[in-house]
């Protein structure tokens, strides 16, 4: 498998953005690690730049560009309680144009088995599985596990006065919460014709979930990072960075840890907005 290389006006941090988040890359280096060397030495890196570069990212993290395999739109209660001066919402549909583009295609090759690219993303159903679905034993499949459900939520609901409820099952409601409506929303609307005028804007146009807000992190509970964070790299273009480690806990709280972190990283020089140095510390 050909290499990406280093671009003649690319710089290296944007060439490792986009080695990172390359598609045959992740396919063939699975593992981050090994692909952020690969990505370092294929940027022309000295020894003192890679080992920077190693060391950021075994304490911070790394920064990819966008893709339609990265993607991923936080829900409202996804985002952190956390301010920034250059907080914005951004349309990624006029941001990276030929992300939407990507995402259709990608729906076209996959058909039925397409699936967005993390849990949560607000994704409508591919217009061509659905009416597949709708032509055969799936459908009624559909309309089983519904009622299913249905029994069994009323079962729960019955029992609500004596349960007191854990974080991870408030987490949980609220995703599927997400999800029913996103189907709900398709089925109310969805009309053959519609989709036989529109079907090739439906693909991207009507892709939900579109808008994101730069510079505010948002937890990804299925990692790799604890943390992401939309922002514009140095050429203006918009990358997500990924940083905190998924099996620590921040305590930002406690004074002392907090002043230990800062001085340790030396937070008083964090860096751009577009390293994960930065919302690292940020973050502390």
């Amino acid at each position: 498998m050909p290499l990406p290389n280093l671009g003649d006006k690319e710089s290296k941090d944007e060439f490792l953005s986009r080695c990172m988040s390359d598609e045959k890359m992740n396919s063939e280096y699975p593992d981050r690690s090994q692909r952020y060397a690969i990505c370092m030495r294929q940027s022309k890196a000295n020894i003192m730049e890679a080992a920077e570069a190693a060391f950021e990212f075994d304490n911070y993290g790394y920064t990819e560009d966008v893709t339609e395999y990265n993607f991923y739109a936080p829900a409202s209660d996804e985002y952190e309680e956390y301010e920034d001066e250059d907080e914005e919402e951004i349309d990624m549909s006029e941001a990276k144009p030929g992300l939407w583009e990507n995402i259709r295609k990608k729906k076209e090759r996959e058909g039925k088995d397409y699936k967005p690219a993390k849990p949560g993303d607000k994704d409508r159903p591919d217009p061509k599985a659905w009416k597949q679905a709708q032509s055969g034993d799936d459908s009624e499949m559909a309309r089983e596990q519904l009622q299913k459900m249905h029994d069994q939520l009323m079962a729960m609901i019955s029992k609500l006065p004596m349960v007191e409820f854990e974080e991870w099952t408030k987490d949980m409601i609220s995703k599927a919460e997400i999800y029913l409506q996103n189907v709900y929303d398709f089925v109310k609307y969805y009309t053959p014709e519609k989709y036989e005028e529109e079907e090739e804007e439906s693909y991207a146009a009507e892709y939900q979930g579109r808008k994101v807000t730069l510079n505010k992190p948002f937890r990804t509970p299925d990692g790799p990072k604890k943390f992401a964070v939309y922002t514009k790299n140095g050429s203006g273009n918009v990358v997500i960075v990924r940083f905190g480690d998924p099996n620590m806990e921040i305590k930002r709280d406690n004074p002392e840890r907090r002043k230990s972190f800062r001085a340790r990283h030396k937070c008083d020089q964090p860096g751009p907005k577009w390293k994960a140095k930065f919302w690292s510390c940020k973050m502390w």
